[in-house]
């Protein structure tokens, strides 16, 4: 079924994509692996689920209603600057942090999607690429607030639910990093697998025909521009509390071409395309930065090369394509 066909006739379809495949089920248990296996990794492992959110919030748009954005990482940044602005001034409980974090990133989002949707293609690289270098600038200016250059210092998280502490080893930060994570996901899932998401892959492949179905262009751009920013937000909180430090990276241009190189290895517009690409990517950074620290991103540049010249779908497309090959073959 094509995808204007689905948004015409969903249900028969929704009910296909929302049932829970065993692959999933797998997926989301092998998560919990770290705490057994590689102990010793898991700030690691949260560093990956953070970098996983901030790919599935870039997915929503790119992926799905087919909105490039080079510069993301002003909504991360949003969300890392304001959890640890408060809990620098004295309010370190990680929850409302980081729901603070995605309401500032999500009402910054909405005033951006006024003017990203109404432009497409190549004006929207130069568009969101503008704005996360003037906020960038803004936030490296404003050094009073931000500490500039040398980053936000004192940022002190409490415990989770006066319970749980962040400690050294990364116990703590991955479990809380791993929960948003899927609790976000979840959201994400539900709201793919509706009729605003057939929708927005509907405005992804012909933007001028989905007005004539019923579907407004330019506000479902807008709603899912915003809820993309909220999730980003949240993903620079998370960053900023379990680091407990905020640095003018996380607006970086480097950051926002990063999530787009993970969305490329794992594949954009699958939802799990963002989370596998986070896996390969940080885990081969890892590895390439600890063997040749001054030429790991030559190395993830031949990583990228190969997947573009035999998975032009990224992993999750070249899985997909092998299975449709052997359910072809099978009897």
């Amino acid at each position: 079924m094509s995808i204007v066909g689905a948004v015409t006739e969903p249900h028969a379809y929704l009910r296909s994509q929302t049932r829970w495949r065993p692959v999933e089920l797998a997926f989301w248990l092998a998560t919990l692996l770290p705490y057994v296996l590689f102990p010793d990794y898991l700030v690691l492992a949260s560093a990956i689920a953070i970098t996983a959110l901030f790919a599935l919030s870039l997915d929503l748009i790119l992926g799905y209603a087919g909105i490039v954005s080079l510069g993301h990482a002003a909504f991360f940044g949003l969300g890392a600057y304001t959890a640890g602005l408060a809990a620098k001034h004295g309010w370190g409980e990680p929850i409302s942090g980081l729901a603070l974090g995605g309401l500032v990133a999500g009402i910054v989002g909405y005033g951006a999607s006024l003017i990203v949707a109404r432009f497409r293609h190549l004006a929207l690289i130069m568009i969101t690429l503008g704005m996360g270098l003037l906020l960038e600038q803004a936030a490296n200016s404003a050094s009073w607030l931000t500490g500039g250059a040398d980053g936000l210092q004192g940022v002190k998280m409490w415990p989770i639910f006066d319970v749980f502490r962040f400690d050294l080893y990364g116990k703590t930060a991955y479990g809380y990093s791993l929960g948003v994570l899927f609790i976000v996901f979840l959201v994400a899932r539900r709201l793919i697998n509706s009729p605003f998401g057939l929708s927005l892959r509907g405005i992804r492949e012909n933007a001028l025909r989905m007005p004539a179905l019923g579907a407004p262009s330019r506000a479902h751009i807008r709603k899912i521009y915003t809820i993309a920013a909220v999730i980003a937000g949240f993903a620079g909180a998370l960053l900023a509390q379990t680091t407990e430090t905020v640095s003018l990276e996380a607006f970086g241009f480097q950051r926002s071409a990063d999530v787009l190189v993970i969305l490329i290895l794992g594949g954009t517009g699958r939802l799990y395309g963002g989370l596998v690409g986070a896996i390969i990517f940080m885990v081969a950074r890892d590895q390439f930065s600890g063997n040749t620290p001054q030429f790991w991103y030559f190395w993830i540049g031949i990583l990228l090369v190969a997947v573009v010249m035999f998975l032009p779908n990224g992993v999750l497309g070249g899985l997909a394509r092998l299975g449709a090959l052997l359910r072809g073959r099978a009897p």
